[in-house]
């Protein structure tokens, strides 16, 4: 069976991760979060998928190639341009818009097929959702997910009839004005005969154009609520939530990786790493090749990335630290994300380490390694009053 992922966007609302790492690799836990759907695929006998590109698209095409190693066929469809250096320039045609492109090229799709947005962890039954849209005899499917009506604000809801039949749209509505609480999960089943209805070689969207669309015309078009686990990385504050709620175990099929050296404690190889001289408070994960010195604290839900340092007295809290990141002596670091050069808080608001003249907190472990073991262990001279990250 066939299928496709939504992998052009630029992920703006995922910043700073989305300067350098296209939103489909983001890692949950070392892993992109593509991967875990393209497994999900494979599991329900979709093993032809389909990817739009635009965005870093090298990133993405040089990580899962042809897809063999993943047990499916992976073919890539780039939507940009090229200059004469080599330089890839992404110009994204939209969600329907790189499904018309695809079939433009060579009719692909030509049964009943499933679209995926690349930025989500779930574990649906898409058998199951096939073969509900199939009854129904349905052009286009919705997988909605049901929620509580507060959480309507912050996303697409769809508003259907008593047999399952898309009536209207609303979009962040408040809890007031919502007509529903099934929102739209970015998970569509559709018959090739969609593709008809979008116009080629333009940008189109799914949601914004192709759906009322539908509607307009009284299209056999539906959106099927169901039970599953399904968590977002559309923005900063998702992406914490689905790093926690894989840590705490809440996401079906979707495992904490390296091995459980203590309740709730995960760790990759070789790290390094006194357990009688530091405070680990689960749910943890230390990514290999990581040192972490006497007297660091870590608080979990916590996830701290491969050749990491955390230095002696510093605290981690309900935090995530990416690859290569060291943290300065004493800092205490809580409910912050940490990439490269950036520090992050759950809203979402932005600091340059180095532009603020914070880089004395944190640094790229790669310099340190560099150094002679004579300088690596010297403490910083910090005013102690700044050393909290909060």
């Amino acid at each position: 069976m066939k299928a496709m992922i939504l992998a052009a966007g630029k992920g703006t609302r995922v910043r700073p991760i989305t300067f350098t790492t296209p939103k489909p690799m983001i890692p949950i836990l070392q892993k992109p979060v593509m991967e875990f759907l393209v497994e999900l695929l494979r599991r329900h006998q979709f093993d032809q998928i389909m990817v739009n590109v635009s965005h870093l698209a090298n990133e993405i095409e040089s990580y899962f190639r042809d897809g063999q190693r993943f047990g499916v066929e992976i073919a890539y469809s780039f939507e940009g341009s090229i200059e004469p250096d080599g330089t890839l320039v992404g110009a994204a045609l939209g969600s329907a818009g790189g499904m018309r492109r695809i079939q433009d090229f060579s009719p692909f799709f030509d049964d009943t097929f499933v679209v995926l947005c690349g930025d989500a962890l779930i574990d649906l039954d898409l058998t199951a959702a096939v073969e509900w849209h199939r009854k129904k005899g349905a052009i286009a499917t919705i997988v909605m997910k049901t929620v509580d009506p507060s959480e309507v604000p912050s996303y697409g809801v769809v508003v259907t009839d008593d047999e399952g039949r898309v009536k209207s749209f609303q979009e962040k509505p408040s809890v007031e004005e919502a007509l529903s609480n099934n929102i739209n999960t970015g998970i569509y089943i559709f018959e090739p005969e969609i593709l008809d209805l979008i116009p080629s070689g333009q940008t189109f969207d799914i949601g914004g154009e192709l759906f009322p669309k539908l509607v307009e015309m009284g299209a056999p078009f539906y959106g099927t609520a169901m039970d599953f686990e399904w968590v977002d990385i559309g923005k900063v504050p998702d992406y914490w939530h689905a790093i926690r709620s894989v840590l705490k175990g809440d996401i079906k099929n979707v495992d904490v990786p390296g091995r459980e050296v203590a309740p709730g404690v995960y760790t990759g190889l070789n790290v390094a790493v006194n357990w009688d001289k530091v405070e680990v408070h689960g749910p943890v994960y230390i990514g290999a090749m990581t040192r972490i010195e006497d007297g660091a604290k870590i608080i979990g839900p916590t996830m701290i990335g491969p050749n990491c340092r955390i230095c002696g007295g510093a605290t981690v809290d309900n935090s995530v630290i990416f690859e290569y990141s060291c943290l300065g002596p004493d800092v205490r670091l809580v409910d912050k994300l940490v990439f490269g050069r950036y520090c992050v808080d759950k809203t979402g608001a932005t600091i340059d380490v180095k532009a603020a003249a914070l880089d004395w907190l944190i640094t790229d472990a790669r310099e340190e390694k560099q150094a002679p073991d004579s300088a690596i262990n010297q403490p910083l001279r910090v005013d102690p009053d700044e050393l909290t990250l909060r």
